[in-house]
C-alpha cells in the first residue's frame, strides 16, 4: 500500500512544481485573468472587438491547460484550477460559471472566486479529456461581462493498468531437431496506459517456464528455441509461460502472463524396423498365382507421411516365385504367389524382405541407415495334383487319304506326385462328336477312326483326357490341334457356269471370255492350272484357246462373222488339268451366244425370234408380246386338252355303254289332228288307282276300271340274262384295273329292269317279244282322242295275226 502511495505523491509534487514555476512567470497557476475597462458597461475580448452596444476595446482571456490526476482515492475534492477575471476587484459582483463536460456533476466551480474542483474519481483509460466553456457574469443582472471562453481539463495518467495478452491462447510449432535460435511464434501484449505519458505502457517480455527450451525477445514478443536436440519421439508438446512488464520492466510495474503452447512436429529422422528378424508361412503348391501367404510389417516412430514404406524383394531362392507389395492402408508388406509351386522340385523357398522410407529426409542420411531387412521362410505343402502332360505341343498332322486306323500321334502324361501312379487317356466326346479318332487308354497313342477329308473340315480340335488310374477325380485337360493335310483327291473345275456373248460381226482374234477355275484342293507348292479345248472341240474353227499361264485362259474368235440366222448359240467344252500329284481334270462347257449388234460393238439381242422382229421395238414390248404368246400357246392347248378329254369320254360310251334308255311322257297329247286342248284329268285318275293299288309302288296311278286295257310286259321264266352279268362284270374288272380311272362308289346300269317290280311293265319291247294276245279293242271306248291309236293297234294286230307284214292304216 506504501508503494502504491509513493506513485500518487511523486506525480503530485511535480505538478505543484510545474505551477509555481508558470506562476512566477506570468500569473498564479490555475488563475484565468480576466480584463475589465475601468466604467465600461461590459466584457471586451482583447483584440475581438466589442461586444454588442459597447464602443470599448476589450480584453482578452489568457488560458492555460488544466490537468487533474486519473484515480484520485482522497475524501476532499481534488482542485482542478482556478479562473479569473482582472477586472474582478473582490467585491463579488462577477459571478463565475462554467458548462460543458462534467460541468455541475464532475466539476465544481466557486462562483465568487473561480476555484473549480473534481468531485468524481477519473479514469483516463475510459475518457482523456473534457472541454468546458467559462463565463464571467454580472451578479446583479447576469450579463456576460466577457465573452464565453472554451478551456480543456486532461486527466493524468498514473500506471493503473498491467500489461494484458489479448490474442490468446496461443499455439505454435517447430519441427524436432531444429537449429538454436529458430522461430517459433510471436505474442504481443497491450497496455492500457496512455504510451506518450511516462514508461507506464512499455512492456517488455520474459519466459516465466519453459527457459529450458525456449526464449522470447524482451522487446517484439518472438519466441525461439533455446536447444538444438528437441525429439518429437521423446516430448511432442511444451507449455510455456511468457510474462509482459510494463514500466520498461522497472520495480514497480505491473506485469501479466500468458500460457503458450508449444507442438513439436516430426521429421522421417527413425528408420523401418522389423520387429522380427524372420517370419515363417505355409501354402500349398496348388495355390493359384496371386494367391496371399502372408504380411509383415516394419515399425516406425514417426507420423504421419514419415512413416510410409515400401517394400520389396531383396534375394530369393525360389528364382521370383512370390511377389512382395505394399499396403498403402496398413503399411504392410503383403507377400503372394507369383509363379506356380511345385512341392516336388522344392519343398522349402527363403526369401529376403527390405523395408525403406518412401520419403526420406536428406538431413538425416548420415544419422544411419534408413532400411531394414527380414527373412520370410516359405514351407510348400504336398497336395495330389492331377497328371501332367509331356511334351507340351499340341499339334499333329495326318493325310487325308490315310486309313482307317492311321497312326496320328501320341500323348504322354505323367504323376507329379511322389507316388508317380499310372496315368489313363481318353478323348472328351464333346469335342469329338463325329468319333473321327481315338486313343489307346495305356499308352496315349491318338489313330483315326472314320475317313478323314480335308475339304469338309482342315482341322480338329480335341481335348484329351488324363486321368490317374485309380483316382479319376485326377484328370487333367490338354487340347490337341490335328491338322488334315491335303491330297489332290479333287479335280478343278470352272469358277462359274460361263456365258458369253458374241457380235454377228466379230473380227477374229477378238476377245471374248476370261476363265478361271477353282479347286477345293490347296497344294503346299500353291495350284497350277493347264487349259485346252476338249477333245470334241479341237477341230472347231470358230474359236481358240490361249492358256494365259496364270491360271487362267482367254477364248477368242478364230473366223470372220457370225450368222445367228443359221447358228445362235455354241457350246465350247474346256479341259482343265491340274498340276497333281495325281493329275486330275474336269471338262467345262462355255456356251457362247451369237448376237445382233449396233454399230458401235453394244449387243441389242442374242434372240432369234428378236432378229425377225422388228429392230424399232423396245425390250419392253418384246416382254410384252412374248407373255401374249404364251398365254395363248397355254390356251390353245387347255382347249385342245379339254376337247379331247370329252371326246374320249362320249366314244367310250358310245362303244362300251349300252343301256336302255326309258323315256316317259305324263301325257301324249291328242295328236296330229287335236289342236285344241283337252283335259289331264282323265289322265291324272289313272296315276291316282295305281297309287291305291300299287301298295306303295313307283309306277304311275291306274284307275282300276281300266287297268286290265294297259299294255302289259311280264318277262318270260326261261329268258337268260347272263350276257348282261358278264358285260356287268367285265366292265367292273376294267375298272378296277385301270388307274386313270376314278374311283367310283358305285357302277350302274339301266340294260334292264329287273323282275321284282310291282307295277307290270310299259315296254313296247318287252310285248313285242313277248307275244302276247292282248286285245287293243278297248283302246276306242277311251274317246274320239284314241281312236287313231286304236286303230294302229287294232291293224297291226290284225296284220300279225295274218302272217305279218302288214302295216295298219290310220
Amino acid at each position: 500500500m506504501a508503494s502504491r502511495d509513493s506513485f500518487w505523491i511523486r506525480p503530485l509534487l511535480l505538478l505543484l512544481l510545474l505551477l509555481l514555476l508558470w506562476g512566477l512567470g506570468c500569473c498564479p497557476a490555475g488563475v484565468v485573468s480576466m480584463h475589465m475597462e475601468p466604467g465600461g458597461s461590459g466584457p471586451e475580448e482583447s483584440g475581438d472587438g466589442g461586444l454588442p452596444g459597447s464602443g470599448r476595446v476589450k480584453r482578452g482571456w489568457v488560458w492555460n491547460q488544466f490537468f487533474v490526476v486519473e484515480e484520485y482515492t482522497g475524501t476532499e475534492p481534488l482542485y482542478v484550477g482556478k479562473i479569473h477575471s482582472d477586472s474582478d476587484e473582490g467585491d463579488g459582483s462577477i459571478k463565475y460559471t462554467i458548462s460543458g463536460e462534467g460541468a455541475g456533476t464532475i466539476f465544481l466551480i466557486d462562483e465568487l472566486t473561480g476555484d473549480i474542483h473534481a468531485t468524481e474519481r477519473l479514469d483516463r483509460e475510459q475518457k482523456t479529456f473534457y472541454t468546458l466553456r467559462a463565463q464571467a457574469r454580472d451578479r446583479q443582472t447576469d450579463r456576460l461581462l466577457e465573452p464565453e471562453s472554451e478551456f480543456v481539463i486532461k486527466v493524468q495518467d498514473i500506471n493503473d493498468s498491467e500489461p494484458r495478452f489479448l490474442g490468446g491462447p496461443y499455439i505454435g510449432s517447430v519441427a524436432e531437431l531444429s537449429p538454436i535460435g529458430t522461430s517459433v511464434m510471436q505474442v504481443m501484449a497491450s497496455d492500457a496506459d496512455d504510451p506518450t505519458y511516462g514508461s507506464s505502457a512499455r512492456v517488455v517480455y520474459s519466459v516465466l517456464e519453459g527457459e529450458q527450451h525456449f526464449t522470447v525477445d524482451s522487446r517484439t514478443g518472438v519466441i525461439r528455441t533455446a536447444v538444438a536436440n528437441l525429439d518429437r519421439e521423446t516430448q511432442d508438446r511444451y507449455e510455456v509461460v511468457v510474462r509482459a512488464t510494463d514500466m520498461a520492466g522497472q520495480l514497480g510495474g505491473l506485469s501479466g502472463s500468458t500460457t503458450v503452447t508449444i507442438v513439436i512436429t516430426d521429421v522421417n529422422d527413425n528408420p523401418p524396423r522389423f520387429p522380427q528378424k524372420m517370419y515363417q508361412f505355409s501354402v500349398v503348391e496348388t495355390a493359384p498365382v496371386g494367391t496371399l501367404i502372408g504380411r509383415v510389417k516394419a515399425e516406425d516412430s514417426d507420423v504421419g507421411e514419415n512413416t510410409d514404406m515400401t517394400y520389396q524383394v531383396k534375394d530369393e531362392e525360389g528364382l521370383g516365385a512370390f511377389r512382395v507389395t505394399t499396403d498403402s492402408n496398413t503399411q504392410e508388406a503383403l507377400i503372394s504367389v507369383q509363379k506356380p509351386l511345385d512341392f516336388e522340385a522344392q519343398s522349402v523357398q527363403t526369401v529376403v524382405v527390405e523395408a525403406l522410407n518412401k520419403f526420406a529426409d536428406p538431413r538425416f542420411v548420415d544419422l544411419g541407415t534408413f532400411r531394414d531387412q527380414t527373412i520370410v521362410r516359405v514351407s510348400v505343402l504336398d497336395v495330389d495334383e492331377p497328371p501332367e502332360f509331356q511334351p507340351p505341343d499340341g499339334l499333329m498332322e495326318v493325310q487325308e487319304d490315310a486309313a482307317v486306323g492311321s497312326f496320328v500321334g501320341m500323348v504322354t502324361a505323367l504323376d507329379p506326385d511322389v507316388a508317380n501312379r499310372p496315368v489313363r487317356y481318353a478323348i472328351d466326346r464333346s469335342t469329338d462328336l463325329e468319333q473321327i479318332f481315338d486313343i489307346d487308354p495305356l499308352t496315349g497313342a491318338i489313330v483315326t477312326s472314320k475317313v478323314l477329308d480335308r475339304e469338309t473340315a482342315g482341322w480338329h480340335n480335341i481335348t484329351i483326357l488324363a486321368m490317374e488310374a485309380d483316382n479319376h477325380a485326377q484328370v487333367s485337360r490338354k487340347t490337341l490341334r490335328i491338322r488334315i493335310l491335303d491330297v489332290n483327291d479333287n479335280p478343278p473345275e470352272l469358277a462359274t457356269p460361263y456365258e458369253a456373248a458374241v457380235c454377228e460381226d466379230a473380227k477374229p482374234g477378238q476377245l471374248i471370255q476370261t476363265i478361271s477355275v477353282v479347286d477345293r484342293d490347296e497344294p503346299q507348292s500353291g495350284h497350277r492350272f493347264y487349259f485346252t479345248l476338249a477333245p470334241e472341240a479341237s477341230s472347231s474353227h470358230h474359236f481358240s484357246l490361249l492358256d494365259i499361264e496364270d491360271n487362267t485362259a482367254a477364248v477368242h474368235t478364230q473366223r470372220l462373222g457370225f450368222n445367228r440366222q443359221e447358228q445362235d448359240l455354241f457350246l465350247l467344252p474346256i479341259l482343265v488339268v491340274d498340276s497333281g500329284p495325281p493329275t486330275l481334270s474336269s471338262t467345262g462347257t462355255l456356251t457362247i451366244r451369237i448376237c445382233g449388234c449396233d454399230s458401235s460393238g453394244a449387243i441389242q439381242s442374242c434372240n432369234t425370234t428378236a432378229y425377225v422382229v422388228s429392230a424399232s421395238l423396245s425390250p419392253g414390248a418384246l416382254i410384252a408380246l412374248l407373255v401374249c404368246v404364251l398365254i395363248l400357246i397355254v390356251l390353245v392347248l387347255l382347249i385342245l386338252t379339254l376337247k379331247r378329254h370329252q371326246k374320249g369320254h362320249l366314244s367310250s360310251e358310245e362303244d362300251e355303254d349300252m343301256r336302255d334308255n326309258v323315256i316317259k311322257y305324263n301325257d301324249e297329247g291328242g295328236g296330229e289332228q287335236d289342236t285344241e286342248a283337252y283335259d289331264m284329268s282323265a289322265l291324272r285318275s289313272l296315276y291316282d288307282f295305281a297309287e291305291t293299288k300299287g301298295g306303295g309302288g313307283e309306277g304311275p296311278p291306274v284307275l282300276p276300271s281300266e287297268l286290265h286295257s294297259l299294255p302289259q310286259w311280264r318277262p318270260a321264266p326261261d329268258l337268260d340274262f347272263s350276257v348282261f352279268r358278264d358285260y356287268i362284270s367285265r366292265k367292273v374288272g376294267q375298272a378296277d384295273e385301270d388307274p386313270s380311272v376314278p374311283p367310283y362308289d358305285s357302277f350302274q346300269t339301266y340294260a334292264f329292269e329287273g323282275a321284282d317290280s310291282p307295277p307290270a311293265s310299259l315296254s313296247s319291247i318287252a310285248s313285242r317279244s313277248t307275244g302276247s294276245e292282248q286285245d287293243f279293242s278297248y283302246l276306242g271306248s277311251w274317246g274320239p282322242r284314241f281312236r287313231q291309236l286304236a286303230a294302229l293297234y287294232a291293224g297291226r294286230r290284225g296284220g300279225e295275226e295274218d302272217g305279218g307284214g302288214g302295216s295298219a292304216e290310220s
